[in-house]
């Protein structure tokens, strides 16, 4: 079923693209009103060229204009404000929802901002002000101020007509929020409540009491869990005396868990993220994204450069070896990464804590001991096989893989935690900094042991 709408999506995407490259705009402005908004943001962000997305963006309705122009990549929006008058830019602000006027302000640059500024009505621009200086990243900053607001003296008479009076302009309408005089918060309740509910009930009487809520300062990423956690369609965002300020949807939070998710992958990469697609990202761009932990890496490769120089006379007295290094440095990165990975999976899930630390470490050794036992057995037949006769020698080389994988899921296991406890990304020391440190140890006690058992 997916593959179908798949196959049609293209279908309808190669139309579209032949009638703009013969010029069959009377035939492309119609298609177009008929897509979904995504699907038209994705054609236009296809586009090749500047004037080709300004273009197409002109032959949208009105209705839909803003809705597009809301999921379009930062710099098509740049460059489509940048061919707008101030009238044609008043409208699109008009028609978007704050919490997505807010999300492009953030990527234009201070004299363009400026410019849409000017264009806003005064109370939308102070409302935005006030978004753009909550801090980055936080449940303020991604929330939207449109939402439908009851007040416990009214009735359910009352309320569905302001329902019907101010919907229009709310992203959400199913869900209400019941708030005093004062603007506190203080219940929530349906539109179905209140349709299967008597004209003169009051709001007070249907309303829940309970209501799970953030501030304006929560974490976005805590914001998002909560959503998986209670499953919620929306959450109230309150400020510090409890007034409702704003309101956060589960589409936000698809598009915080998806940006923290690309996030940590690139750290874990070793390398610095990005907000924008892999095919829109210049080749500079990644460069320089890629370039500083690199830098960092190959530096650090010094230390088991200077190990290895250390024990080059083992190396001459038993050239065998030699050829378990690479086999040991990469058994131990590899078990190094596969825990921190875990690791900081369940940090980021909230399923381990640093108080958890003891457990993790225990539990990391138990699973160590069973898995380097394994592999060393293992690893003693192959190298029989491969070397006869040193038996001795093979046996530094197996003491040495479970000893290494022992100490790679210690630090693997204890190096993120340690790094959540003071307030850094765990991702930070995943696979590639985890690698280096791995490696260096590895070689330690590699050489450790064969200076015990060995006669050299």
């Amino acid at each position: 079923m997916e593959l179908v709408m798949e196959e049609e999506k293209k279908m309808d995407t190669e139309a579209l693209q032949e009638m703009y490259d013969e010029r069959r705009y009377r035939e492309l402005k119609p298609a177009l009103a008929e897509m979904n908004e995504f699907d038209i943001a994705q054609f236009i962000l296809d586009q090749d060229s500047e004037k080709a997305q300004v273009l197409i963006f002109r032959m949208l309705p009105k209705e839909i204009a803003a809705d597009v122009f809301s999921n379009l990549e930062p710099d098509a929006q740049e460059t489509i404000i940048g061919s707008m008058n101030d009238f044609e830019i008043r409208e699109i602000m008009d028609d978007l929802f704050v919490d997505d006027a807010v999300d492009m302000l953030e990527e234009l640059p201070s004299n363009m901002v400026k410019r849409v500024l000017k264009t806003v009505a005064p109370e939308d621009r102070a409302l935005i002000n006030q978004f753009l200086r909550y801090p980055e990243d936080s449940a303020g900053s991604i929330m939207t101020a449109e939402f439908i607001d009851l007040k416990e003296t009214m009735t359910v008479e009352d309320s569905i007509k302001r329902i019907r009076r101010i919907g229009e302009d709310a992203e959400m309408i199913y869900t209400c929020y019941v708030t005093d005089v004062r603007r506190h918060l203080i219940g929530v309740v349906t539109v179905k409540d209140l349709l299967l509910s008597q004209d003169d009930d009051m709001v007070t009487d249907l309303m829940d009491d309970d209501v799970i809520r953030v501030t304006t300062h929560t974490d976005q990423e805590d914001v998002a869990r909560m959503f998986s956690d209670y499953d919620l369609l929306a959450v109230p965002v309150v400020d510090g005396e409890n007034r409702l300020v704003g309101i956060i949807t589960v589409d936000d939070a698809v598009d915080v868990m998806e940006e923290e998710v690309t996030e940590d992958i690139a750290k874990m990469a070793g390398q610095l993220p990005s907000d924008k697609p892999y095919l829109r990202t210049s080749v500079f761009q990644i460069a320089k994204n890629r370039l500083p932990w690199l830098m960092v890496l190959m530096l650090s490769a010094t230390i088991t450069g200077s190990i290895l120089a250390r024990f080059e006379t083992v190396f001459a007295a038993i050239p065998m070896l030699v050829t378990c290094i690479p086999m040991l440095m990469d058994t131990g990165g590899n078990a190094g990464a596969q825990t921190s990975t875990i690791i900081i999976r369940s940090l980021a899930l909230k399923e381990v804590e640093f108080k958890d630390i003891l457990r993790v470490l225990w539990k990391e050794v138990r699973v160590s001991l069973m898995v380097g036992t394994i592999l060393g057995a293992v690893n003693y037949i192959r190298l029989m096989f491969m070397f006869p006769g040193y038996y001795l020698e093979s046996l530094v080389v197996s003491l040495t893989g479970v000893l290494t994988i022992v100490l790679a899921n210690l630090i693997g296991g204890a190096l993120p935690v340690l790094v959540s406890k003071i307030h850094l990304d765990p991702a930070l020391v995943a696979t590639p900094i985890m690698t280096t440190i791995c490696d260096a140890l590895a070689l330690l006690s590699y050489f450790a042991i064969a200076s015990l058992l060995l006669p050299i």
